[in-house]
């Protein structure tokens, strides 16, 4: 009952955003769709390799907006469904809310409890049995007009939260990940409006998605390399070296075995944050390759 129950749920609120998006309320330009399409849908799909997207996150109704972009026969299947990672102090408040997010294939996270708790580790155990799972890497809403500035001047997104390198470690095989932007959802949703307009989606909205090439499993690999230095800090609850498991988690076990225990949480740790460091990379170098805008004027999402 309750994965029938799952379907009606993701299909019922897919073909509402579906229809929204072609009501003519707003507009919505997609670009590489496809390679989406081919992750979740291809010939050669391994039944135990995860899909995994990431994302910048500009507004409340990023998701699930965003997947009315999907044909409507994908919402009937939870292997061409996301499952994402949502905040319990926002999405899981009540029974009702909880009832709809989790049926939906929303996990319940909290904010605070770092990348060790149960969400993260049913993330990873989604990705081994080869579902689709979406993370939004800043962890909370960062709209662009709030974008900082790099010492070059250019816009620059939030960090990504550490969890995005910890579940890409500890998969047992690489899955396949997908960088993503999104553009104009801001504008649909904008943050700090008063009560009631902070709950209306806004017409006219110019948005647009973009699909970014896979990353591949030997540039993720890049990311054993690490040289701590002296200004390097870590608890051994950050690092966890002997928890460690999955592609690229046993291979820092055998990498950095050697090493004395102290400096093996350190390295574990520096891992880790390195391949986050690269999520991000890639989805800013995305963003910047759909919004010139985006070196230049931060409010601008055109």
């Amino acid at each position: 009952m309750s994965a029938f129950l799952s379907v009606a749920t993701v299909t019922t609120v897919g073909l509402a955003c579906k229809a929204f998006l072609n009501s003519g309320l707003s507009t919505i330009q997609v670009n590489g769709l496809q390679i989406l399409r081919d992750a979740l849908d291809g010939r050669n799909r391994d039944p135990n390799r995860g899909v995994l997207t990431v994302c910048n996150h500009i507004s409340t109704l990023d998701d699930p907006v965003t997947w009315g972009i999907l044909p409507a026969h994908y919402y009937l299947s939870s292997r061409t469904t996301r499952w994402a990672l949502g905040a319990s102090d926002i999405m899981f408040t009540n029974p009702v809310f909880s009832t709809f997010f989790s049926l939906g294939q929303t996990l319940e996270t909290f904010r605070g409890k770092g990348i060790y708790q149960d969400a993260v580790d049913t993330a990873i155990l989604k990705l081994d049995q080869g579902q689709w799972v979406h993370l939004y890497g800043e962890g909370k809403v960062n709209q662009p007009k709030d974008y900082r500035r790099d010492k070059e001047g250019r816009v620059c997104i939030p960090i990504f939260k550490w969890g995005v390198g910890r579940i890409l470690m500890e998969t047992n095989v690489p899955p396949v990940v997908i960088p993503m932007w999104l553009t104009g959802f801001d504008q649909l949703m904008p943050e700090g409006r008063p009560f009631p307009n902070k709950y209306l989606p806004r017409i006219g909205a110019r948005m647009s998605v973009t699909f970014g090439q896979p990353i591949s499993a030997d540039k993720l690999r890049e990311s054993l390399v690490v040289s701590p230095n002296n200004s390097d800090v870590v608890s051994s609850a950050t690092g966890r070296f002997e928890q460690l498991k999955g592609w690229l988690g046993d291979a820092v076990k055998a990498q950095y075995a050697a090493t004395s225990r102290s400096q093996q949480e350190l390295l574990a740790s520096l891992v880790r944050q390195k391949i986050t460091a690269l999520i991000h990379r890639e989805v800013e170098n995305l963003g910047r390759s759909v919004s010139a805008s985006l070196l230049k004027n931060p409010s601008s999402n055109s």
